[in-house]
């Protein structure tokens, strides 16, 4: 048994009210930590900005972060409880290999699951409902990343448990995944541009998106659905045709 194995075991046994306290804590510390890294980047990258300086924080956003944060701690919660359920189940730990292709598989998964679920909300009959509140905040920060209505939240963290029920991933893999989803959504929500100019010259890495790529959708709702790649707003046709003129503008180097 690894060491994050060892982290994980006592939530097996323990009194489910603890559960829920430890798995609180721990989503309020990630929200703590992503706002801290976002507003250093931002400071770091303050003139590579892709959207125009955001107002300041209104009650409503705080309210929405707070939410927002609440409920990804219950989808947690639910994902603990299946686990001890047996319903979703771990794979044992093999190799680094192992661990990767475990990555890969989450990450393209959960990417083409989002677009999807991103466009769905898009349609005129569902939008108000459920993803208009994002896009009041047209000019992101950090704190933007949390700021959505319930349901999508309730959405986003209904499509990471069916993905893991259906693939028993390792733990680790999981991490690493829940790690990457956490940093991309930062970045997508900074206003800056922190990557190089050369980034949509580099093959694989060209179709990784970047800050420019969801500022631009909030700017524009009927482009870039995607999240962690430009893979499938490029196959289907949503890519915003200004995206490369636009993210050279802002990047540097």
């Amino acid at each position: 048994m690894n060491f994050l194995d060892q982290l994980i075991a006592p939530l097996y046994t323990m009194p489910l009210g603890e559960v829920a306290f430890w798995i609180t804590l721990e989503n309020i510390a990630i929200f703590a930590a992503t706002l801290v890294i976002g507003h250093v980047l931002v400071k770091l990258f303050a003139d590579n900005r892709n959207a125009e300086p955001p107002p300041p924080i209104i009650r409503l956003e705080v309210i929405l972060a707070a939410s927002c944060v609440l409920l990804n701690s219950l989808i947690t919660f639910i994902g603990a409880v299946l686990w001890r359920a047996d319903i979703i189940r771990l794979r044992p730990e093999s190799s680094l290999l192992g661990v990767l292709v475990d990555f890969v598989i989450l990450f393209m998964a959960m990417d083409f699951a989002m677009y999807v679920f991103h466009r769905v909300a898009h349609h005129p009959l569902l939008y108000p409902i459920i993803h208009d509140t994002h896009h009041r905040f047209e000019n992101p920060r950090p704190l933007t990343l949390f700021v959505l209505n319930p349901f999508e939240t309730l959405g986003f963290g209904a499509l990471w448990l069916l993905v893991i029920a259906i693939y028993s991933a390792s733990f680790t893999g999981m991490i690493l995944y829940l790690t990457m989803n956490v940093a991309f959504g930062l970045v997508g929500h900074l206003g800056v541009e922190p990557a190089p100019r050369r980034w949509l010259n580099l093959p694989i890495i060209r179709y990784i998106s970047t800050s420019t790529f969801h500022a631009e959708h909030h700017a524009d709702r009927y482009h870039n659905f995607g999240f962690y790649t430009v893979i499938w707003d490029r196959l289907f046709g949503t890519l915003s045709p200004d995206y490369d003129t636009d993210f050279t503008t802002a990047a540097s180097g």
